[in-house]
Formats: structure tokens, C-alpha cells, sequence
């Protein structure tokens, strides 16, 4: 599955008791109804999850606990990209050792205007130092700011071709996207969202990685699933408009409480404080 992922991948909520520590019981059952709606994959610890509100040895603990509660290791992407080198090197080597996919991976973020040698360097040490890591880049400019160009994008997976494998383009810019899909074919290129899915996937998209999955992921599948057929611009209009609809709030707790909502447990509602 590692050669063909495609599909639609959910970067999984994170939810928490009223002490803030993590609700591993629920983390686990959403694990499991994620994939049971048709989701390819899961992503623990994107943006999604919360990620940079996680420490490292919870993320360890919670990503061995998804496997050993049965959740396969081959639909797992990992988010493991953090500011400095040693960090990300140590989640990803964790990641790859267990029998993940591979791990959905930031540019280091925290300093600004960043050359894309620069970019370039710290990728080709994370491999060095994880020589069985599969990366897909991570494109979040109105978050992280520093984000993969296209000349860059190219480089890397020119350089690294069994190495970078894929990327995440949560640029919101549908241009910015299709660029990727014609000028890098063999990358798995995956929109940030579901609203172009359709649109992406007829020009070759490996599917869409989506935090609305969250909620609406049976869905959202269904366009995958259906892509080629006659109703695929109806089934897009409607979860678009779902999109549409929750868009305009704070996703994250958005979409904790329409879980809390629809499940009864009041501990989806819960958020940690912002880092």
C-alpha cells in the first residue's frame, strides 16, 4: 500500500479529558470509525490533531497504542515535522520503525525567509539521519508561513525520488495545486481540502488529505469513490457545501463540538491551550 496510497486521508482530532491530558479511549474508537467511512488513511498530529500542542513522548505513546489497538501501521502518515532537525529525525525514525507509511512532514517553520538550499539541506539530512523514511511534504503557508516552492518540490523529489513521495498542499490556492499535479506527476500530490477533490483527482491527485474527514468522511470517500461517475458533480456540490457551511468557524473546535454533539461525550469539546 506504501506504492499506492491513495484515497481520503484524515488528520485525526486529538481529544482530551478536562485535565487536558489525552482521551486515549476516544483517540482510539475515532481511529477506528475513521477507517471504517472509508478514510485510506489516518494522519496523527497534523495541524488537525493539534500536533504542536503534543509532546513527543505522547505522540510516541499514541502512535503505539493506535497500532497495538489494531489500527494498521501501512494507513498511518505520521505528522512528525518540528523546528529543529534532532526532534523531527527521532518522531520520523519512531514512525518508519513501527511500519508507517511514511510521515507527513513540515519545512522547519520557525525562522522566515529560509533559501530553498536551505530547505534542501535540512530534508537531505532528515534522510540521511532516517535512510527508511517515505516523506510527504507539507505545504501550509497561511500557518507555517516558510512552504516548498515548485522549483523546490521538483528538486526534492528529483534528488530523493524513493524518499519524497508525496505531498499535502494546504495552500488553499488551486492554481498552486495543479502547478504540482502537471510540473511533478509522479509525486502523490494530495489537496489540503475536499472542495477541488473532484476536480483534482481527473487531473491525476492521489486523492485529498481533508480535516472535514473528521465529520464527513463517508462522504467525501464517496467522490473518490465515484469520481468517474454520472452523479460525481452532484455528490462534489454537497460536500462542498458541507465545507462551506463549517468552514467559516475555529475548525479544530468546530468540529470537536459536532462530534460531542453527535457521539454524547462532552470530552470532544475540550481543547488544549494554543503554544
Amino acid at each position: 500500500m506504501a506504492e499506492k496510497l491513495r484515497g481520503i486521508v484524515s488528520p485525526n482530532l486529538t481529544p482530551f479529558n478536562d485535565d487536558l491530558s489525552v482521551a486515549e479511549d476516544l483517540y482510539l474508537r475515532h481511529a477506528h470509525w475513521l477507517l471504517d467511512q472509508g478514510c485510506a488513511a489516518i494522519t496523527p498530529f497534523g495541524t488537525t490533531g493539534e500536533a504542536l500542542s503534543i509532546g513527543m513522548a505522547e505522540r510516541k505513546h499514541l502512535l503505539e497504542a493506535l497500532i497495538a489497538d489494531g489500527i494498521p501501521a501501512d494507513r498511518l502518515m505520521v505528522g512528525t515535522g518540528l523546528t529543529n532537525l534532532p526532534d523531527t529525525a527521532e518522531l520520523s525514525r519512531h514512525a518508519m520503525d513501527l511500519g508507517c507509511i511514511g510521515v507527513m512532514v513540515l519545512p522547519p517553520f520557525y525562522f522566515k525567509g529560509v533559501s530553498d538550499d536551505g530547505i534542501h539541506a535540512y530534508f537531505a539530512a532528515l534522510i540521511k539521519a532516517v535512510p527508511q523514511i517515505r516523506i510527504y511534504l507539507y505545504h501550509i503557508p497561511p500557518i507555517a508561513v516558510i512552504g516548498f516552492g515548485l522549483d523546490l518540490i521538483a528538486r526534492l523529489q528529483a534528488d530523493f525520488p524513493e524518499h519524497v513521495v508525496g505531498l499535502k498542499d494546504s495552500s488553499g490556492d488551486w492554481d498552486n495545486t495543479k502547478a504540482i499535479l502537471e510540473a511533478v506527476p509522479s509525486l502523490h500530490t494530495f489537496p489540503g481540502s475536499e472542495v477541488p477533490l473532484l476536480e483534482a483527482l481527473r487531473m491525476g491527485a492521489s486523492g485529498c488529505i481533508t480535516a472535514t474527514a473528521n465529520i464527513n468522511a463517508s462522504a467525501i470517500h464517496g467522490i473518490f469513490a465515484n469520481w468517474q461517475g454520472d452523479d460525481a458533480d452532484e455528490r462534489q456540490a454537497r460536500v462542498k457545501a458541507f465545507r462551506v457551511a463549517v468552514q467559516p468557524f475555529g475548525p479544530i473546535p468546530a468540529m470537536k463540538w459536532l462530534l460531542a454533539d453527535a457521539t454524547g461525550d462532552q470530552r470532544w469539546k475540550t481543547v488544549r491551550p494554543a503554544p
